[in-house]
């Protein structure tokens, strides 16, 4: 497994400036972010210098980019905000594409218009669904265009909500370019240590062979996020049991400010 960490950990709009910071705080691959280029998350354009100052910055850090976060409202109510975010999707693929990043990150949605990370009751519906499945359609398009893979993650407060949501998705849309991006800490918001550490366990059972990525996020029991290693995630348990079924990918923290980076590097690269 490689060592990363969400590069809008760090502050800065030049790709050579934040690299060197991920390096420094001792990671050795990133999930990147294109405001780390000084660019909108999902521009309308990437010009051809950003893509040249980002593959440069990638070359001289030693820091490889192992994914492009591409997330915008899949499920949001309004089909106009959905289709600009499906043609800013378009321009965050091409640029994967160009910079050889095999994974683009998503976010399936909800039907909270004002946030695509907030809980709102309609996720569960039928209607939601459909909707983050045509625009998953679409998106897949794209990717297999480009041959670039889509990671989708469950979030409790998505439309995707778990392991199992995401391998039905998986199977209903019938693309070897989704896959499951495993962050334990979304996996439930109250639980007791047990309860969280049989939760994460079935998960990686139900996603093993679809797992692109994985994400080291804690969560304090309760609800409350952490930083990796200061909540209720055995992460002695998840990461044996990522090897256990064969993952080898980038293991990516966030949710962590970059004083407390070196720390979690430490901590997570003992357990690797």
């Amino acid at each position: 497994m490689r060592l990363g960490i969400f590069a809008k950990t760090f502050s800065g709009t030049e790709p050579a400036t934040v690299l060197t910071a991920v390096r420094q705080a001792g990671y050795e691959t990133t999930q990147f972010n294109l405001a780390c280029a000084g660019l909108p998350s999902m521009p309308d354009a990437v010009p051809d210098t950003a893509i040249l100052d980002i593959r440069a910055a990638a070359r001289s850090s030693g820091v490889s980019l192992a994914a492009l976060s591409g997330t915008y409202n899949m499920a949001h109510p309004d089909k106009a905000v959905r289709d600009d975010g499906l043609r800013r999707l378009a321009i965050v693929i091409e640029t994967a594409a160009a910079l050889d990043i095999p994974l683009v990150t998503l976010c399936t949605g909800s039907r909270n218009a004002g946030d695509q990370w907030a809980f709102h009751p309609d996720n569960a519906t039928p209607a939601a669904w459909s909707d983050m499945t045509v625009e998953m359609e679409k998106a897949l398009a794209l990717a297999e265009e480009a041959g670039v893979d889509l990671g989708i993650e469950p979030e409790q407060a998505n439309i995707v909500t778990s392991a199992s949501d995401a391998t039905r998705l998986i199977a209903d849309m019938g693309s070897k370019r989704l896959k499951i991006v495993l962050d334990p800490a979304n996996l439930f918001e109250h639980a007791t240590p047990d309860e969280a550490r049989a939760i994460v366990a079935a998960a990686i059972d139900e996603a093993a062979s679809y797992i692109a990525m994985a994400h080291a996020k804690d969560r304090y029991g309760d609800g409350r996020f952490a930083t990796s290693g200061q909540g209720i995630v055995d992460f002695p348990d998840f990461v044996a049991r990522l090897k256990a079924v064969g993952f080898d990918g980038a293991l990516v923290t966030h949710g962590l400010s970059a004083d407390e980076a070196p720390g979690v590097a430490a901590f997570l690269r003992g357990l690797l």
